[in-house]
């Protein structure tokens, strides 16, 4: 399908458990990505943390969903696609409308994730500070990036 017959919009609190999927199976992915949390423990996240403090905008593919966003201030919290949707530019229309008008966005990628990387980069942001791991809970190297408009 490609990204036109996708559609976004803002999420709601019925989404939590779709979104919580989505994240578990973009983070399960990586074979070097360590699972720290249960799946109930990321559906607490997404409805107690995500949802009511972050504005999130989901990407919804015929009945389900297949990618969000999540932004609080000037920071791009949470993007995640589910892996069977990647390559469609869902990920790109996500970010563009989640960061339009923003003059100054940041975010946090882990170092290993070089697709990540490679399309933080080809979306105009720069590595602004490169961390040991020791700021996270997979303890996993990572990199703060900035884009400025």
């Amino acid at each position: 399908m490609p990204s036109a017959d996708v559609a976004l919009r803002p999420a709601t609190g019925s989404d939590a458990r779709d979104i919580a999927r989505i994240m578990r199976a973009a983070l399960g992915s990586f074979a070097w990505m360590p699972t720290v949390h249960t799946p109930d423990e990321d559906l607490a996240f997404i409805s107690g943390t995500v949802l009511p403090l972050q504005r999130v905008t989901v990407a919804e593919a015929g009945e389900g969903i297949v990618g969000f966003i999540a932004v609080h201030g000037e920071w791009v919290e949470q993007l995640y696609i589910d892996p069977a949707w990647t390559g469609r530019g869902i990920g790109s229309r996500l970010l563009e409308q989640a960061t339009a008008g923003m003059t100054e966005v940041k975010l946090h990628c882990f170092q290993a994730n070089s697709g990540a990387r490679r399309f933080y980069e080809r979306h105009g942001f720069t590595a602004a500070k490169f961390g040991d791991g020791s700021g996270n809970e997979e303890k996993l190297p990572d990199i703060e990036y900035l884009r400025r408009r």
